[in-house]
């Protein structure tokens, strides 16, 4: 599997989406007929993506909007949601600044402290128009914001960082305990990123409910240029849901895994589950939605880092509602937008009644499948050619 890179060191092939393709099967399914839901923790919902937890992208309004159509959107409690009374203002002032400045403007916004109080108040104000209360933080904040937002009356606690893993080594802090951070909490609890088997079978062993496949893909994310990290997500994937499979094989529970990141089109996303996701985790898709805070400008969360930024703010533009993105009728033809028309399609195409049949489909290498006979669309810029 691995091939020589130099004298003594072998480094494995990994692959992304654009390498390659699904190839459809002896059976078709009518696409009105496939289930594309997914479960989390005994919970079904019927559209299989959660919005990613950044600060351009998911807002009370949003979550609550997400929660509407049948998904799940993911607060960030280390975002301005919770730093600012009034989020809007600064929304509004970062995407009006000049991309000279916006680094260090964002880099500004975030060094205003987290009110505590704000983590309570924005997930209230969730569930006081019945949407899903998903929050997110990173670990360092994870044992203290976990319990204001459980009290409030969150349905979900994401614990995120670029890379997480069950054995964190630190002298300067004390390291979350993430088994018994999730035995402590009565609700469902995910855990990311990470990209590879052994990581996840030991994530797994947390008890956690879900776990985030993915370090560096995003489409605001530097994370990979800076420091030089990632796996490419078919890969990561693969690998991950191969732990998933082998954790239910030995204790009979079955965790779902989340791709996250990376997927800017419904090829991307039916690539994803074929890759064995249970369900995807978008950021920039959705940062195009009439109704993310971020009006038309995405970032990542890493963006804000004081020394080391591993994000950048990026102009995606405002192409549509929410409902438009995941249900059509689609208004561009990138592929950005109904993506679980796509994904019904995709399956159907391909033979799979459900996300896990899904899983079974075959993949193929073909590094030319976004080009080939598509020189009219590249040279015009229009389709894939964007």
């Amino acid at each position: 599997m691995a091939e020589w890179v130099g004298i003594g060191r072998r480094a494995r092939r990994c692959y992304g989406f654009d390498e390659i393709a699904l190839a459809p099967g002896r059976v078709t399914v009518n696409p009105e007929e496939v289930d594309i839901s997914w479960e989390l923790s005994g919970r079904r919902f019927s559209v299989p993506i959660l919005a990613a937890a950044m600060d351009g992208v998911v807002g009370v309004k949003f979550a609550v909007e997400m929660s509407r159509l049948g998904a799940v959107a993911v607060l960030n409690l280390d975002g301005v949601q919770t730093r600012y009374d009034n989020p809007d203002e600064v929304l509004q002032e970062i995407s009006q600044a000049t991309p000279e400045v916006a680094t260090n403007l964002i880099q500004k916004v975030y060094t205003t402290p987290i009110k505590e109080n704000l983590i309570a108040r924005r997930v209230e104000e969730i569930k006081k128009k019945s949407g899903y209360a998903a929050v997110s933080c990173i670990p360092q904040n994870a044992d203290k914001f976990s319990s204001i937002a459980q009290e409030a009356g969150a349905d979900c606690f994401v614990v995120q960082s670029t890379v997480t893993t069950a054995r964190h080594i630190a002298t300067k802090y004390t390291p979350l305990d993430l088994e018994k951070f999730c035995k402590k909490l009565k609700i469902p609890v995910i855990i990311g990123n990470c990209v590879t088997y052994d990581v996840t079978l030991e994530l797994l062993e947390t008890g956690c409910a879900g776990i985030l496949v993915g370090v560096g893909p995003g489409a605001a994310c530097t994370t990979r240029g800076v420091l030089g990290i990632g796996v490419p997500q078919v890969t990561s994937t693969i690998d991950c849901a191969a732990a998933r499979d082998f954790y239910y094989q030995k204790t009979g529970k079955y965790v779902p895994i989340i791709t996250d990141g990376g997927m800017s089109r419904g090829g991307d996303v039916c690539k994803a589950f074929a890759s064995g996701a249970d369900s995807v985790m978008i950021g920039s898709a959705f940062a195009r939605a009439k109704e993310a805070p971020g009006r038309g400008f995405h970032w990542g969360m890493a963006t804000s880092h004081g020394n080391l930024p591993r994000g950048t703010r990026i102009k995606v533009g405002v192409t549509g509602t929410l409902e438009e993105i995941l249900f059509g009728p689609a208004v561009v033809d990138d592929g950005s937008q109904n993506l679980m028309g796509a994904l019904a399609t995709s399956m159907g195409s391909l033979g799979a009644k459900n996300i896990k049949e899904m899983h079974f489909v075959e993949i193929i290498i073909a590094p030319s499948i976004q080009t080939e006979g598509k020189i009219f669309q590249a040279s015009q810029r229009v389709g894939m050619g964007k």
